[in-house]
């Protein structure tokens, strides 16, 4: 037996105690919603199905909160963009420790008290009974919907990637795959193994929500946010040794060396080529993410192919295969080592021919002038010519990801469940730390992936996965990646789970309660809470069939189009007495407006899912801007609102 056949055996029985672990941590997420699910028995149906019954201490309250913004962005997304663009990241996410101080903050006890007032239980619920308005409550139902949807696509999108490096290694998940008829594989355009990984997590999710509610959501929640932290801690250090010892040659120690390397990469070229096999009619079975050199001596020349090929006496040549040219020595190197260790078993040089049909160099950071891209702002970029993260859009992703988070109505139907001020107070400091420990431990951690791991620009969001079994089999304890890969599995399904049941909520109480059936039996309202749950988690199923390239950028989207409709509505809705419905609504859909119209010109553009930024300032700005203006002229345009409504939300001051 050779070494190749030794570090694929090692690689399956690796696989198979990771999948083990992850398994153990799966059954404890079953648990906690069938134990849940027994709270719904003796309690009233929706306010403990929704809102936990508003009584969440500060545990359970910080980390339900911390581990639902902390979502599949964070630990998929958010890793892609780090090994994509290197250090500038830690300027793009930089004011995630201060969103907690801003979402709790700004909002927590106020708005408890008047969902308290109100006794609602959603956010639609919220506004409309501040403002007595059924066409209020109805919009921002709509507005919920729409944006969650799309972030529902990209977190599923991102927990079938983690299933997919978790399975990877075991035969009976790839001949499973490989099984399925070819009517079903023609659904999905990432094929066979992600399918078959989208519905294990689909089902999972659906099931465990459906079943348990908040309190199951809120639990989870909790384990997940201790997995997440307990992962990022684990991880970090091995990152900095094992690539330290990669980049060994350079001075210093550790994540100097980490730096120093990343100082000399140049980023990739990505192109097209025409893939045949090297020898006429031969059959040659092409694996995702095969390496081939090209040419001889100092000349030749290392590509990455993305996709898989099956090339065939009927079907021998394909054109157009996306393929990454890797350029900086010591990656080529590096990719040398991994080939002849087993740990990228996928080389194809000999096997096929690859004739270059096109390649483009990064927009930004490719030319000798911009050396040093991936250490410095604003960091390489494909398309942009100014870079990743000029010094404009970083003052704006300061303030978005603050006022992102805090004009979420995820995170505002939490604060309408904690039990009291002190647990407020306490959780905002408990989250602050949370971000701390997870956020800047990954920009360093995935930074230190570009040097152990070359060529990932092809699989971006894989590199969490991938880097957790890489980290982890390096020191012989594969095991452990079923712990590491948990924590983004957890950080999906938390958010998951979350917005599913906004959805439901949104549907089932705003919707069919509050406008069609308001004498609904409990029994009516229980089965249609569990068949809309399920309902939502299918269709988001499948539409992540046929997800777009980078999970972020649906984030980013979703997460600013949201605050751009909802912060103003809800500020002026809890601090100004004088506001109306009919400048609240204004407010909403301007901000609406405004922030997809520059997606939209972006689209136009052939930007794809970028949107085009003004002055390089991004659309949750903007949005923001033309919200709280165009809602504090319509409000002081219109009729003030009935005093008694006044008085009942702000009696205090009356």
């Amino acid at each position: 037996m050779n070494g190749l056949q030794l570090n694929l055996l090692a690689a399956t029985d690796s696989g198979s105690a990771v999948l083990w672990t992850f398994l153990i941590y799966m059954i404890g997420v079953f648990l906690i919603a069938g134990l849940s699910n027994r709270l719904l028995q003796n309690r009233n149906f929706l306010s403990e199905y929704f809102l936990g019954s508003r009584g969440l201490g500060v545990w359970a309250f910080a980390l339900t909160l911390a581990a639902t913004s902390s979502s599949g962005g964070s630990f998929m997304g958010f890793p892609s963009k780090i090994y994509t663009h290197g250090w500038s990241l830690g300027l793009w996410i930089g004011s995630y420790m201060v969103v907690p101080i801003c979402v709790m903050g700004l909002l927590g006890k106020r708005i408890n008290e008047v969902a308290r007032t109100a006794q609602a239980i959603t956010i639609p619920d919220v506004l409309r009974d501040r403002f007595r308005s059924i066409t209020f409550g109805l919009i921002s139902v709509s507005l919920i919907v729409f944006f969650m949807t799309f972030n529902l696509i990209a977190q599923f999108k991102g927990g079938s990637t983690i299933l997919k490096t978790l399975l990877g290694p075991i035969d009976a998940f790839t001949s499973s795959a490989a099984s399925l008829p070819d009517w079903i594989g023609s659904l999905c355009s990432q094929g066979n193994e992600y399918l078959l990984c989208l519905v294990v997590f689909g089902v999972a999710v659906i099931v465990y929500t459906t079943y348990g509610g908040f309190h199951a959501v809120v639990w989870t929640d909790v384990m997940q946010g201790v997995v997440m932290v307990i992962g990022v801690i684990i991880m970090l250090p091995l990152a900095i040794s094992q690539a330290g010892a990669v980049a060994k040659t350079d001075k210093g120690a550790g994540l100097e060396q980490v730096t120093r390397a990343m100082a000399r990469m140049v980023p990739p070229r990505k192109g097209t080529a025409t893939i045949t096999a090297a020898q006429a009619g031969a059959d040659v079975t092409v694996p995702s993410g095969s390496w081939i050199f090209v040419g001889e001596g100092d000349s030749q020349r290392l590509f990455k192919i993305k996709n898989r090929y099956d090339l065939t006496g009927s079907e021998s040549r394909f054109e157009a295969a996306e393929i990454w040219e890797i350029v900086t020595p010591a990656d080529i190197q590096q990719v040398r080592r991994r080939l002849e260790s087993g740990s990228e078993p996928s080389n194809v040089t000999g096997q096929i021919k690859l004739e270059i049909e096109e390649l483009k160099d990064y927009a930004y950071g490719a030319t000798p002038e911009q050396a040093g891209s991936y250490v410095s702002g604003p960091g390489p970029s494909r398309e942009k010519v100014d870079g990743f993260l000029p010094l404009s859009l970083a003052i704006s992703f300061f303030f978005m990801w603050a006022i992102s988070g805090t004009g979420q109505p995820s995170n505002m139907v939490r604060l309408m469940a904690f039990k009291d001020t002190i647990t407020l107070r306490r959780s905002i400091f408990t989250v602050a730390m949370y971000y701390s420990a997870i956020y800047f431990p990954l920009v360093i951690i995935f930074c230190c992936a570009r040097v152990l791991m070359p060529g990932m620009e092809s699989e971006p969001d894989r590199i969490m996965p991938q880097m957790a079994v890489e980290l982890t089999s390096n020191i012989g304890m594969g095991w452990l990646a079923g712990l590491l890969i948990a924590a983004p599995f957890a950080a999906v399904m938390s958010t998951v789970d979350s917005f599913l049941l906004m959805i439901s909520s949104a549907l089932v109480r705003d919707i069919y309660q509050r406008n069609i059936n308001p004498e609904a039996e409990e029994k009516k309202i229980k089965t249609l809470s569990y068949v809309i749950t399920m309902v939502a988690g299918l269709g988001a199923l499948f539409g992540a069939m046929n997800p777009p390239e980078f999970l972020q950028d649906i984030i980013v989207y979703t997460g600013s189009g949201l605050a751009a409709c909802f912060l103003a509505a809800v500020v002026y809705a809890l601090y100004w007495p004088r506001s109306n419905a009919q400048g609240c609504i204004a407010a909403m859909v301007s901000g609406f407006a405004a922030h997809l119209s520059l997606y939209l010109v972006g689209f136009f553009q052939g930007n794809g899912f970028s949107p085009y930024r003004p002055f390089s300032i991004d659309p949750i700005i903007i949005g923001l801007a033309a919200s709280f203006v165009v809602g504090y002229v319509a409000t002081i345009l219109t009729p003030p609102p009935p005093q008694d409504l006044v008085e009942k939300y702000f009696h205090e001051a009356s």
